[in-house]
């Protein structure tokens, strides 16, 4: 990401009580690991098999997740725990429906792993924003 957005969405995290101490690094693997779960979940969604409702949800659940953390404005620690818990929800959910089709669809596969590569992330964020609380 460039430095100067990256500069101003520290200042942005950093203006939340008791985030101070945050690692953009971790935050930026998040909002990377979002696009990418938004991106994969999409392209699932178009097979139209079962798990294409799920995929859905997830793509505007990591989607808005990631616009969350680029604007930090506004947020608190609890309500930005809320979104982090929501998405990896909505991941595990959609993780979920599409491994039941991971044995015969590739998309579905990839679409799996990119939930699960989500969770983590949101995870790391979560475990960094409980260590500084």
């Amino acid at each position: 990401m460039d430095s100067m957005m990256m500069d101003a969405m520290s200042k942005d995290m950093k203006s939340m009580p008791g985030m101070s101490t945050m690692d953009m690094s971790v935050l930026q693997a998040c909002m990377d690991a979002c696009s990418a779960c938004e991106q994969a979940c999409t392209v699932c969604s178009t097979q139209m098999m079962s798990c294409a409702p799920a995929c859905m949800n997830c793509a505007d659940m990591c989607n808005t997740m990631m616009r969350a953390m680029m604007r930090m404005q506004g947020m608190t620690p609890a309500s930005m725990m809320a979104m982090l818990d929501a998405c990896i929800a909505m991941c595990q959910t959609c993780m979920d429906e599409c491994m039941e089709h991971a044995d015969h669809s590739e998309v579905c596969k990839m679409c799996a792993q990119a939930c699960k590569a989500c969770m983590d992330a949101c995870m790391a964020v979560r475990e960094m924003m409980m260590a500084t609380a």
